[in-house]
């Protein structure tokens, strides 16, 4: 197709925040030199996983109810990453246009797991609603979009967590905790394992496959597979910001508020823009008395950098304080709120995205084509779209071998990483990243070689929609 313009280009503009701050500069302190040592192997297995986020996880479960041997290698004491430990508990869109369930298999499972107290949103025979009065009864509470009832439900971040380790646990998955991968190990092109860091030092995990699910391509791109890092400053997608909850608060007189009081409510977003500079509104949690904050998104600041992540978070524990204060005194529901958490991991959108095999691009929505690699099946970001098919190629480096990645870091383009990188996507891709990295490992060959039939077979007969497996799993 030809040029793009913004409109066409611009899906996900708002909120985002110019940042004010300069950029810390370090000068140059000189080079040391590390020994060479030996590192204990601290496991073997089929399939190593590092990160344990929402792609993680499902990769690990995936892999390991596959019959692979698993180890899943998590730097924090929770799994869940940015849907859990992120307080990313807004799950975007599960269901395309027509309220079809298109992101299903484990993310369904992970959603039918946490049972009625830890999860809100609109029933089933909601999904797909063009009725006026549910699309703005539930456009207030971010499960309506243009006009449509969908599938994107808040949840509790904690009862989350627990499902998360309890499915790991239950699969098999050898869970390690704690531990931070430093660096892969590779050879003639073809990753091996990788060495991680923890409270006993450094020690090395060697696999048949990994599965990069870092967020950042940390493994990929230590091990030399290219990747692209350009953003649109114009989007959200490459924005960073540390979330937060407020508790004692009633969201029912401040959606009441939103609604009823439209000319009030635009003073108010008005006035604490004018006093706080980058202000965000609330969004509802799976409690009334809950709010979740989930910006002021900040852009112009690095996901790789240390320096930039450190401002990041300072900025944002600032802005809560300023945001506490403001919706006390001015804002309906929020006169006796408190801080109940601030998100013990930061919020990166974007760092790096592998150059695959295959890439999703923008220019290939509008015809909707089905992949013949097709692994997954995404809701469009616009009604104006058909749904978006996502490839196996897409989940292998163009080079590097024996690696997947799975989750934000996938190969796409910067538009279409607007939503690939959403907590659904990344199960999706999570899970047909550890079912193939199981099949590369039992069937001995390369992640690139797997039997792409036989995958998309075994992903269906897993729950997960595909328009390309029309053929039963081999014996």
């Amino acid at each position: 197709m030809g040029t793009l313009t913004a409109e066409e280009r611009h899906f996900f503009r708002s909120d985002v925040n110019a940042r004010q701050s300069q950029r810390k500069q370090r000068t140059p302190q000189g080079h040391i030199t590390e020994a060479a040592r030996e590192i204990p192997v601290h496991e073997r297995c089929d399939v190593l996983v590092l990160g344990g986020g929402p792609s993680g996880v499902a990769a690990a479960v995936a892999a390991a109810r596959s019959g692979a041997r698993v180890v899943l290698l998590e730097r924090y004491n929770h799994l869940g990453g940015l849907s859990t430990g992120g307080l990313v508990i807004w799950i975007d869109r599960m269901t395309d246009w027509q309220g079809e369930p298109v992101i299903q298999g484990l993310a369904a499972e992970f959603m039918d797991r946490l049972g009625a107290d830890a999860i809100a949103g609109p029933p089933r025979k909601d999904w797909g609603s063009q009725d006026p009065d549910a699309a703005a009864h539930w456009g207030l509470r971010t499960a309506a979009f243009h006009g449509v009832v969908t599938h994107s439900p808040t949840i509790d971040p904690e009862i989350l967590k627990g499902v998360y380790h309890q499915m790991a646990r239950e699969a098999g998955v050898d869970l390690i905790l704690h531990g931070w991968m430093v660096a892969p190990i590779a050879e003639a092109g073809r990753v091996k394992g990788a060495v991680f860091e923890s409270k006993q030092g450094r020690r090395a995990i060697l696999a048949k496959v990994v599965v990069d699910t870092t967020g950042e391509g940390d493994l990929y791109a230590a091990a030399g597979a290219a990747f692209d890092s350009d953003i649109d400053t114009h989007e959200i997608h490459h924005c960073i910001n540390t979330s937060w909850l407020f508790a004692g608060v009633d969201m029912q007189r401040w959606l009441d508020f939103r609604a009823r009081q439209p000319e009030a409510f635009s003073g108010f977003m008005a006035r604490g823009r004018e006093e706080i500079g980058s202000f965000e509104k609330p969004i509802v949690s799976w409690r009334n008395d809950v709010a979740t904050f989930l910006g002021p998104r900040k852009s112009g600041f690095s996901a790789l950098d240390v320096d930039e992540m450190t401002q990041v978070e300072w900025e944002s524990r600032k802005s809560m304080a300023e945001h506490l204060a403001f919706y006390r005194a001015h804002a309906p529901g929020f006169e006796h709120a408190w801080i109940m958490l601030v998100a013990p991991q930061i919020g990166t959108r974007h760092g790096r995205r592998l150059v695959g095999v295959k890439r999703v691009l923008r220019s290939g929505w509008d015809a909707g084509a089905v992949e013949d690699d097709e692994i997954g099946i995404s809701p469009s970001p616009s009604p104006r779209f058909p749904n978006i098919s996502v490839p196996y190629g897409a989940l292998v480096p163009e080079t590097l071998d024996g690696v997947l990645a799975a989750g934000k870091h996938i190969a796409c383009d910067t538009n279409s990483h607007g939503f690939l990188r959403e907590i659904p996507q990344c199960w999706l891709t999570g899970q047909a990243a550890g079912t193939a990295a199981a099949l590369a490992a039992d069937s001995g060959v390369l992640p690139r070689d797997v039997d792409v039939k036989r995958l998309q077979a075994l992903l269906s007969a897993q729950g997960v929609p595909l328009r390309q497996a029309s053929v039963a799993v081999p014996a």
